[in-house]
């Protein structure tokens, strides 16, 4: 934009080129009381204008003359089908030295080159708009009848309705349950939160807790009869139960045995959090200072705090929660306390430590809290030189990993898999991820309590030395990065 233009609600506008675009514009800009002036080389167009009261002439837009007809406008919209037409007024426009704000259309991608270069401050492609308004016009048309078919079945239940978070939940997976919660709630059903695993990370539980998030341990449900609809939300299947799947809300395309009556499944967001923020405003609901601060946190998380993959939805989605979420709660819940047992792992961890360039892998040992280990990647990537961390221990006859990275060149999903893939289990992003690798894999020796230390020591040059591989470089024989 030129250092002068501006536009104001006293602005005066001209209208170069008045077909069904050029009409349309002028007809919004007329209804809104503004003063506007239309410029086409078409007579009988220009009579008709001026029959419904418009400031109308006839000129050709791509001749010099034009300059003179808008020499008194403030803002200059060049809207003929002919983008060469288009092309000439904004050379003729732009090059009498005026301040004028120029709108531009072009055809393509390479015309709107050419008008930008030739100083039109705004370029459209009325293809392009067309396109975006079908797909946003899509998108609510979908998001109305999957709440309408969402609604049916949570009014379809007669007994209470289980909403599942992914094993071992995050703040996204938990989010989204409260959020689901809230709408059937809304529907006038009673619904129950419950978890696989452990809710581990300090946040997580600092999170929970201080919204006071109820949730409920599987093992702990007295008769999962009590439950005649079954929710799934952040995860697309759960083999660790046999109760038939109705409900299936997430961001990860992932393949799943389930059938369930209703699914909403998109890998384009970032987040479920986000997903589920859709769903509360499309069913008007009155959100809770509760569910609006787990939402905003289910997103932010997810997102790194939106630094990771952050698309324009979750953007929105924030947006609309941040009035309503409690700012406070957020920092407490991003602020927690170091237990004791992570302070014991990241010790462990920067003791254990093995540098290679700026990758440190290392070895936290046996670990009775396995998600102090992504507490530990987290604080040791803050180590001068170190852009990438994986940290690990065993837990349970397993070999517990968690990763994270800051390196635009590695995709630290994408390396556990690589190395781990096939012996175990691998979930992640390009910025941060985990596996789970059974302990014995490496020496097919029998897991004993007198093996377990054996074990350990066999199989850690082999998970360092497999790890540093896959990101490329070469392991060292006990480096500790001195």
């Amino acid at each position: 934009m030129n250092a002068g233009a501006s536009i104001s609600s006293t602005s005066s506008y001209a209208i170069l080129g008045c077909g069904s675009v050029g009409y349309a514009v002028a007809e919004e800009i007329a209804e809104q009381g503004k003063d506007v002036r239309i410029i086409d080389r078409d007579e009988s167009r220009v009579e008709s204008l001026r029959d419904q009261d418009l400031d109308a002439r006839v000129a050709d837009i791509s001749e010099p003359g034009i300059v003179d007809l808008v020499a008194d406008r403030d803002v200059v919209l060049i809207l003929a089908s002919d983008v060469d037409a288009n092309e000439a007024a904004v050379e003729h426009v732009r090059g009498a030295d005026s301040d004028q704000f120029i709108i531009a259309r072009a055809s393509d991608p390479v015309s709107g080159d050419e008008l930008s270069a030739l100083g039109a401050d705004v370029v459209i492609n009325p293809s392009t708009v067309i396109a975006d308004s079908a797909l946003r016009a899509l998108e609510s048309g979908e998001l109305e009848h999957n709440a309408q078919s969402l609604a049916a079945i949570i009014d379809d239940a007669t007994e209470r309705i289980a909403i599942l978070t992914k094993r071992n939940p995050d703040p996204d997976s938990i989010a989204s349950a409260v959020a689901l919660q809230a709408i059937a709630e809304h529907r006038g059903a009673d619904a129950d939160i419950i978890y696989f695993g452990d809710l581990g990370h300090q946040e997580n539980r600092a999170f929970v807790n201080l919204l006071g998030i109820e949730l409920h341990l599987w093992e702990d449900v007295a008769d999962e009869n009590d439950y005649d609809t079954v929710a799934l939300v952040d995860h697309t299947s759960h083999p660790e139960m046999d109760l038939p799947i109705d409900v299936v809300i997430d961001h990860h395309d992932a393949d799943t045995e389930a059938d369930p009556e209703f699914a909403d499944v998109r890998p384009s967001m970032t987040s479920t959090s986000t997903i589920m923020t859709k769903y509360i405003q499309e069913f008007d609901l009155n959100v809770s200072e509760e569910v609006a601060t787990a939402l905003l946190y289910g997103i932010r998380a997810e997102t790194l705090d939106f630094k990771r993959e952050t698309t324009p939805a979750d953007l929105t989605a924030a947006a609309y929660l941040y009035p309503f979420a409690n700012h406070d709660t957020l920092e407490q819940v991003e602020s927690p306390s170091m237990s004791p047992e992570t302070l014991d792992v990241l010790a462990e961890a920067i003791a254990n430590r093995d540098v290679q360039g700026s990758h440190l892998v290392s070895n936290a040992g046996f670990v009775r809290d396995r998600e102090a280990l992504s507490q530990a990647a987290n604080h040791l990537l803050n180590l001068e030189g170190v852009t990438t961390t994986a940290v690990f221990g065993v837990a349970e006859e397993t070999i517990f990993l968690s990763a994270r990275s800051k390196d635009i060149r590695i995709n630290i999903g994408k390396v556990l898999a690589d190395a781990y893939d096939e012996i175990g289990e691998v979930a992640g992003h390009s910025t941060q991820a985990s596996a789970e690798i059974p302990l014995g894999i490496f020496t097919g020796i029998e897991i004993t309590e007198g093996t377990r230390e054996t074990l350990l020591e066999l199989t850690e040059e082999a998970v360092k030395q497999t790890l540093f591989d896959a990101m490329g470089v070469e392991g060292s024989e006990g480096s500790n990065g001195n």
